[in-house]
């Protein structure tokens, strides 16, 4: 029986193709494990922020920092009243891991004072840009809100006695004294950007009437620490006829409490 000529030519050509498909390192080609068009470095995520969770709000601020900020509740003879004023209430959220607040509302002999304090954490849905980045982008737009005055010269300069310390005209002359006697703000009392208060922090104050009579101060003081900003507000609004409110006190009240829940965050 006759056996069939080998074709040299056929065998070279299947050999070509066979090392066109597998490829090597070797020879410029492909590996089983590359992607068309793919540079060989993947994009890297954006950080994610430090927290993750946020606290209680309503058991943020212990009972002695409530004794001083709102001084009515020790006034309170009934046991049960002043426990539901220590508890606060908890503000509206529909989400807890992202934005939680409390707030407090307390009557004594000389005011009526609101505390208000609320926590929100900042979550990026851009793998491009970072918690702490859309957190920063955030807080520049509230302290933007807050219009606050331009730095003054010296801190021997005041307000006019007419003014309140943001600088915005007063509807009474008597701005800036517990009893209601004229008196200038100095400018260290002025809205300003706070140092050694998170990442960064602002405090703003300002005086308003409500009706004829009475006049209620309303210090908020705002800080950022990484993904999560926290806002105080605290009001104090007097019982007697042309009494204010008195600025330092109730900023440095205010800003001793932004320091304590910025130590209990990265406690």
């Amino acid at each position: 029986m006759q056996r069939k000529a080998y074709v040299p030519g056929v065998a070279a050509l299947l050999a070509a193709v066979l090392a066109g498909c597998t490829g090597s390192s070797d020879s410029g080609g492909q590996s089983d494990n590359s992607n068309p068009g793919s540079t060989g470095t993947a994009t890297q995520a954006a950080q994610p922020g430090k927290y993750a969770t946020l606290p209680e709000p309503c058991g943020a601020v212990d009972g002695a920092t409530l004794d001083e900020l709102l001084p009515g509740i020790e006034e309170m003879t009934d046991e049960e009243r002043r426990e539901k004023a220590y508890a606060g209430e908890a503000t509206l959220t529909y989400d807890t891991d992202r934005k939680v607040g409390c707030r407090w509302k307390v009557e004594s002999a000389l005011a009526t004072d609101h505390l208000l304090v609320d926590f929100e954490r900042v979550v990026s849905y851009d793998n491009a840009v970072s918690d702490d980045a859309k957190a920063q982008e955030l807080f520049a737009t509230l302290q933007d809100a807050a219009k606050l005055p331009e730095p003054t010269v010296t801190a021997t300069e005041s307000a006019t006695p007419s003014s309140d310390p943001s600088g915005k005209p007063s509807s009474s002359p008597s701005s800036g004294s517990p009893t209601g006697s004229p008196s200038a703000a100095p400018s260290d009392l002025q809205p300003r950007l706070l140092e050694d208060l998170g990442d960064e922090a602002f405090l703003d104050d300002e005086l308003n009437s409500s009706g004829s009579t009475a006049q209620q101060r309303t210090v908020t003081v705002a800080f950022r620490t990484s993904n999560v900003i926290v806002t105080i507000e605290y009001a104090e609004q007097p019982m007697t006829v042309g009494a204010v409110p008195d600025s330092k006190e109730m900023q440095d009240r205010a800003r001793e409490l932004a320091s304590e829940l910025a130590s209990s965050l990265n406690g």
